[in-house]
């Protein structure tokens, strides 16, 4: 009878991950909140032969979403830039819909691909002084993702905005996505940076911009503040003035007092 080798257990061996090591760090400004003084908007490639080869969104609401975007930074006046790709030999003219936002304003054309290539684009960015640079354009995987990492380099905290923005299939704008955040950069919606930019609604010199905006760009939230004012004569979300323990504004076509009148509970007045 042959004899068993004899077997060798090792002891258990004791691993410590020290979580600082495989836990990514949070991008440069990601837990600040955008401003309309700390924002810059880079609108790129809004073109007719652009969202021909857009499959990852619906073009039509990708259109919806891009026009209000640029209606919320003009709202804002947020610094804005227009540009295009061969407008002239292919991808022809910026959309009409965004260009009359900005009527006055005629988009950088280029030949390059990545935007931040071309000097007048890099030039008109950093003029405005402001850190935080929100992108949105076509396509997702080329004229944003490009841009967003050499801005990234050049020091700039980058947001994509990707409902602003369409890839020529859902896997492409979904993947250039993922990459954009693996290196830092801060994807968000239109309509987040919008309410980001009014923060409060006793800012009535933006509030009357913001809801119309909504109302022609919100779908479901746009039906519902159209609601609200047709049967109320109120949008629900007035600007509220407040005046140390004592506040006043509309609602739902009502003028109304909230006093505080204890800690944790107030008392509201129909005037």
């Amino acid at each position: 009878m042959a004899n068993n080798p004899e077997q060798i257990t090792a002891p258990p061996q004791e691993t410590t991950v020290e979580l600082s090591k495989t836990t990514p760090a949070a991008p440069k400004g990601a837990a600040d909140l955008l401003t309309p003084q700390n924002s810059v908007l880079l609108m790129i490639d809004y073109q007719p032969q652009m969202a021909f080869g857009v499959q990852s969104h619906d073009r039509g609401l990708m259109l919806s979403n891009v026009v209000a975007l640029a209606k919320a930074a003009r709202a804002f006046d947020v610094p804005t830039i227009l540009t295009t790709v061969a407008s002239q030999t292919f991808s022809g003219p910026l959309w009409p819909d965004v260009q009359a936002v900005f009527p006055d304003q005629k988009p950088f054309d280029r030949t390059s691909m990545n935007a931040w290539d071309d000097q007048r684009v890099r030039d008109a960015v950093q003029r405005t002084g402001r850190s935080k640079l929100l992108i949105g354009g076509l396509w997702t995987e080329v004229c944003v993702l490009m841009p967003a990492l050499d801005a990234l380099k050049a020091g700039f905290e980058v947001y994509a905005v990707t409902d602003a923005a369409g890839g020529t299939s859902v896997e492409a704008h979904e993947m250039a996505v993922q990459r954009m955040i693996q290196a830092g950069v801060m994807p968000v919606t239109w309509q987040q940076v919008m309410l980001e930019w009014q923060r409060d609604w006793a800012r009535e010199e933006t509030y009357q911009a913001v809801v119309d905006v909504v109302r022609q760009h919100s779908g479901a939230y746009g039906m519902g503040v159209a609601y609200a004012k047709s049967m109320f004569g109120s949008t629900g979300e007035s600007a509220v003035k407040a005046d140390g323990a004592e506040r006043s504004g509309t609602a739902f076509g009502q003028t109304v007092t909230v006093t505080s009148t204890q800690p944790g509970s107030t008392r509201a007045q129909k005037q």
